[in-house]
């Protein structure tokens, strides 16, 4: 019975409330309830409405009238206080998954000022926002994230109890933007990308007779299959061997460059990698299944190669009722080029 109610009511919310990166608040869209201390003082207007009964007070009487007025001159100044404003959604902010995504909202004022304001979202809330009569006031509001892809929060919730507490106004934007999160870096282990340009393929050659590998001490992260076993078997040192036949552009940064690694754990290797490449200013493309950036340098460019990260295999959002902490659901994600 209950989840039949909250459905029912949150499709009446989503006719009354459609998604918009811009609303007007009026009748139409706002309510307004009692708080818990406002249920307390009416019930003691009424007691003493009872007892200015029963004894014939006029001084009960007239101090039930008077808080009684008092209570309805908050309701009336309760609800001006979001009637006339407007809410726009500035920006859809980016940023690491499992950290606060930005949402920057602007709110207008009309001929009454807006004072008291409340913007939360989730668990996340900005408390005492004033905006002037016909002035706009730009607010970030923090966006909780989970997992990376795109995040679109399914309500943003606009509330005020000015001026006493006693009552609460409130209405909700249902945003068409989405924000993007990041994929959480992980350090990546020391691989070498398969992808090569065309300048590169001929120097990456082997020469014919000659030895070809690139011989280094074992470092956490290296793959077995790289380890030279003989040697160690004979000198207990564990040698790694780079073979240039395998190694593709260092340019690159390759997703197939990881086998045995689930997409998920990939994509935060090479989120990492791309932070440290922009660190130290060094060029570098990026190779996804279906996708690929080409060599470049820069945070602009960083910021490229983060957001395809963030949304690959993924969509925006497009339904009607938007999906709290983005798009993806836990599943297992298969394992692309390669076995575990």
């Amino acid at each position: 019975m209950s989840i039949s109610l909250k459905a029912r009511w949150r499709r009446w919310i989503n006719r009354r409330i459609p998604r918009s990166d811009s609303q007007v608040l009026s009748q139409k869209n706002i309510f307004i309830l009692p708080t818990a201390a406002g249920v307390v003082f009416g019930f003691l207007l009424l007691i003493m409405l009872i007892t200015a009964i029963n004894y014939q007070n006029s001084l009960i009487y007239l101090l039930t009238f008077l808080l009684g007025a008092l209570f309805v001159g908050a309701m009336h100044q309760t609800h001006r206080n979001l009637s006339g404003l407007t809410v726009d959604v500035v920006r859809a902010g980016e940023g690491q998954a499992g950290e606060d995504i930005s949402f920057t909202l602007r709110v207008t004022a009309g001929k009454d000022a807006g004072l008291g304001l409340d913007l939360s979202v989730e668990d996340s809330s900005v408390a005492g926002v004033h905006v002037p009569s016909s002035e706009s006031r730009e607010v970030v509001v923090p966006v909780p994230s989970a997992y990376r892809g795109y995040l679109r929060p399914d309500r943003i919730r606009i509330e005020t109890r000015f001026p006493f507490g006693l009552l609460k106004a409130w209405t909700w934007l249902r945003p068409v933007s989405s924000g993007v999160a990041f994929p959480r870096p992980i350090p990546a282990p020391d691989t070498n990308s398969t992808v090569m340009d065309g300048q590169e393929l001929l120097a990456s050659s082997p020469v014919s007779g000659q030895d070809t590998a690139d011989l280094r001490p074992w470092r956490e992260g290296d793959m077995s299959q790289r380890v030279m076993w003989k040697r160690f078997a004979r000198s207990g040192q564990m040698i790694v061997a780079d073979w240039q036949g395998e190694q593709g552009s260092p340019h690159w940064l390759d997703f197939n460059a990881f086998p045995g690694v689930d997409a998920e754990t990939r994509l935060s290797y090479l989120a990492w990698m791309v932070l440290d490449r922009v660190q130290k200013n060094a060029k570098f493309g990026l190779a996804l299944p279906g996708d690929a950036i080409e060599p470049d340098a820069g945070a602009l460019h960083g910021e490229r190669c983060l957001r395809a990260l963030a949304t690959w295999g993924e969509q925006p959002p497009r339904d009607a009722d938007g999906q709290p902490f983005g798009t993806r659901q836990l599943q297992d994600h298969p394992v692309v080029g390669g076995s575990v």
